[in-house]
């Protein structure tokens, strides 16, 4: 590795850091705010009130207290992938099971239930009452085994509710009409409330609420989201109409489509560290044009599933934006070639470890040509070695010189100083699009490999009876070797060119991959195990380039280089970069004469003419020229 290279490996690294802490998602809108009254928009979820008998109902309900007295009972939606909990008690969702996954501790997974959240619509009347479905106890109606009504007969109409959920989805179809009722309710628009206070299902908390926010979409077709990682109150008020919002739990989704539009909204989440039970609570508000109820038009889509790319894609508009692929040019590589790929082989293979395996012999193939060319440039280096190591012997004092001349040497010889960075800078949407598909994956959810139970969250083989500052209490196998295969490719680099990294540049070829060691400890075993398959094919195609890397025939090449661009003038980069060199140097000269000149005294006199006045430097008669001597 020589120092160019490590320069850019060095960078590289750094920006990867930068990147995972300071910039892991693209940030809210303008309109996300923080106020300090947030928390109060999502409280905890409320006790069940108290039942009320007949006059309460009709003091507090006003036209609609009939329909405040009952008792709740419940009913059941059921498909291959969903058991759906409904109440009468509103006529509202109530709890929601995933029947083909379960929890990292191996319970069945509820998305939510009746302890968790609670969704609900509120409407005002035409005499200024507030009233909530979940006042009013709804009779239910089963209409066959996919759909169920729920009505409540009120101030002479109807309030109706129709669920239905169609075999083999994750989709409940949801529409609500008030029916003859437009004397007692106001002319504005509802609000729907979606209080979700989300459970731990994966073994890293940390991860698990840093993965959970709320994602909403516009009709313009503007996307954002909330904060995922922040743990203070976050908060976007929406005044445009909104297509979709999505509660987004890690690697499941409970979301709510408009297929009409809602008008605003407004979504808050919070995060309450010493809760052990919730581990962040999420709630969205949306308003529902009044026109729309009143008219049968008030149809939406709930979907309750997996966070599954190819699912979500066929949900609604960018719903797939639930899953985050990362931003900009990382999203394109993870959608249009890594998630292509790993599906495809996905079809033949049932190991997503193996799957991983081929997946970086694919892409380190495809790569190969770059992963040649910085090894030629650092054969290209070790060539130039004496040559460069005469400049140092002639100006070791000079560094502005030495770099002056190693540039020319350059040129001269046909090398590129960038040659060694770029091929590994051109790799870098692979490398930042890696870092988000495996932590955000479903793919490799509970996918054991080897000793690993679950490629989508780290390894932790190797318990710690104690907790290590940035480690934790474990250390992930996975981790742990490719950390010492990315040693043993250090070594190697250092070993073919131990003259081009030496002092800090050594040192901190060999700090890196333990600084890795402690980021990575705790992310995706699937990450960590892509990595370390990356580095046992890098090592192997060094040994096979170093085969078709004949030092000779390289030096009879740049040799070749010199004689024909002995008359040729630097162009382009090398040009400007020794202009600017040049220019430095004149300018550290012009620095040094000035800073080492005295006070000087006319040109016109000398040190004779001073001596002969006796007066010297303060005599300030004037003096005649001198006249030049000749011989």
């Amino acid at each position: 590795m020589d120092r160019n290279s490590a320069i850019g490996l060095f960078l590289i690294s750094a920006l990867l850091i930068i990147y995972l802490y300071v910039v892991p998602r693209p940030k809210p809108s303008d309109e996300a705010k923080k106020p300090a009254q947030t928390t109060a928009a999502a409280p905890a979820a409320a006790a069940t009130p108290a039942p009320l008998d007949s006059a309460a109902a009709a003091q507090q309900l006003g036209d609609f207290g009939a329909a405040g007295v009952g008792s709740a009972q419940t009913t059941e939606l059921k498909n291959d992938n969903l058991t759906i909990t409904f109440s009468s008690k509103g006529g509202r969702v109530e709890a929601v099971r995933l029947n083909k996954y379960k929890t990292f501790f191996g319970k069945q997974l509820d998305l939510f239930d009746a302890q968790s959240a609670q969704l609900d619509t509120r409407f005002r009347t035409t005499d200024g009452r507030q009233v909530k479905l979940s006042d009013l106890y709804f009779r239910a109606e089963p209409q066959g085994n996919t759909a169920i009504r729920f009505v409540a007969d009120v101030a002479g109409g109807q309030i109706e509710q129709l669920y239905t959920l169609p075999a083999n989805s994750f989709e409940l179809s949801y529409n609500l009409r008030f029916n003859n009722l437009n004397s007692v309710v106001a002319q504005e628009p509802l609000t729907f409330t979606f209080l979700d206070r989300v459970r731990q299902t994966e073994q890293d908390m940390k991860q698990n609420r840093n993965h959970t926010t709320i994602n909403r979409y516009l009709v313009s077709g503007d996307h954002t989201a909330l904060a995922e990682a922040s743990e203070k109150p976050e908060e976007i008020k929406v005044t445009e109409p909104l297509k979709w919002v999505a509660h987004k739990h890690d690697f499941f989704v409970a979301g709510i489509v408009a297929d009409n539009q809602f008008q605003s909204g407004q979504l808050n989440s919070t995060v309450d560290l010493n809760d052990s039970t919730f581990i962040k609570t999420l709630s969205s508000t949306l308003t529902i044009p009044a026109a729309d109820v009143q008219q049968g038009k008030a149809n939406f889509r709930f979907y309750f599933g997996p966070n599954s790319f190819n699912t979500l894609k066929e949900v609604a508009p960018d719903f797939d934006r639930n899953v985050y692929l990362g931003w900009g040019i990382f999203r394109w590589v993870n959608r249009f070639v890594v998630l292509p790929t790993f599906h495809f082989l996905e079809q033949f293979i049932s190991s997503y470890g193996i799957i991983i395996a081929l997946l970086v012999v694919l892409i380190k193939l495809v790569t190969w040509p770059l992963t040649y060319k910085t090894y030629e440039s650092q054969a290209k280096m070790k060539v130039l070695k004496p040559e460069i190591d005469a400049i140092k012997e002639k100006y070791p004092e000079d560094q502005m010189k030495q770099q002056q001349e190693t540039m020319k040497l350059y040129s001269s010889m046909g090398v590129s100083p960038l040659s060694g960075c770029v091929p590994t800078l051109l790799t870098l949407p692979i490398l930042f699009a890696m870092f988000q598909f495996f932590p955000n994956a479903i793919e490799l959810r509970q996918q054991p490999f080897l000793w690993a139970h679950d490629l989508s969250t780290y390894d932790d083989l190797i318990k710690l009876p104690f907790t290590v500052p940035f480690l934790g209490n474990h250390i992930s196998l996975f981790t742990l070797l490719m950390t010492l295969s990315t040693l043993a490719m250090t070594y190697q680099s250092n070993q073919n060119n131990p003259a081009a990294m030496q002092g800090p540049m050594k040192f901190y070829s060999y700090l890196m991959p333990l600084i890795f060691f402690f980021v990575l400890n705790s992310f995706s075993a699937g990450l960590t195990w892509y990595y370390l398959i990356s580095n046992l094919v890098t090592l192997a195609q060094q040994a096979i380039t170093r085969r078709f890397v004949d030092d000779t025939k390289l030096r009879a090449k740049l040799e070749a280089n010199k004689i024909k661009n002995k008359d040729k003038k630097p162009s382009g980069f090398a040009a400007r970069l020794q202009d600017a060199m040049k220019a430095a140097q004149e300018k550290e000269a012009q620095a040094r004469q000035g800073a080492g000149a005295r006070p000087a005294a006319s040109n016109d006199t000398d040190d004779s003419d001073d001596a002969d006045s006796g007066t010297g430097a303060s005599d300030i008669s004037p003096k005649k020229p001198r006249k030049t001597r000749r011989s």
